[in-house]
């Protein structure tokens, strides 16, 4: 370095080079002492399982029964197991047959499922129809067995107004599953 400045180099071109000189020294890379790191692989997994599927059985309706009523109306209620029973100024006949509805599953052997049930109306079709509304009731939350597969009944109460005109009443509701 001390021939740079015995030379007779202009200033300008000294300080540049000492300049260049000093930035290769501090841009030099640091390495690290041995022992100061380590590296090691991780480990990754995934998992699919069968999807889920829901089946209405065929044949099957949440059947509020056959009933009379007067002008204030009152409720049905269909259990889960299909026993039904009225209240108010409704009334079931002798021989009607109430149901709760019937579904199965399919899908991940041992896994657990929730079940959501919405409500619903019938109606009785006509130009100017008539309806009623009604709510449904299922087990909240079910587990498949071992080969996959459970099955669960929706059960639900109609409210009835009173002066419904007579006839048969129909309707549908949604039913959803999925793994929790």
């Amino acid at each position: 370095m001390g021939e740079i400045f015995r030379l007779g180099i202009p200033t300008m071109k000294k300080f540049a080079v000492l300049s260049a000189v000093a930035l290769t020294a501090l841009a030099t890379p640091a390495f690290a002492a041995p022992g100061d790191s380590d590296s090691a692989d991780g480990a990754a997994t995934a998992q699919i399982v069968s999807p889920i599927t829901l089946t209405h059985v065929a044949g099957a309706v949440l059947d509020f029964g056959t009933f009379t009523t007067g002008d204030t109306g009152g409720t049905i209620v269909v259990t889960r197991g299909g026993a039904g029973t009225a209240s108010g100024e409704v009334a079931l006949l002798q021989g009607s047959l109430e149901a709760a509805d019937q579904f199965t599953v399919s899908g991940d052997a041992g896994r657990r499922f929730s079940i959501t049930t919405g409500g619903g109306s019938v109606s009785n079709g006509a130009a100017t129809p008539t309806t009623m509304a009604f709510t449904t009731d299922a087990r909240a939350n079910h587990t498949l067995d071992t080969a996959g597969a459970a099955s669960f009944s929706v059960g639900g109460t109609l409210t009835v107004l009173g002066g419904e005109p007579a006839g048969t009443y129909t309707g549908s509701y949604a039913v959803t599953v999925a793994y929790n």
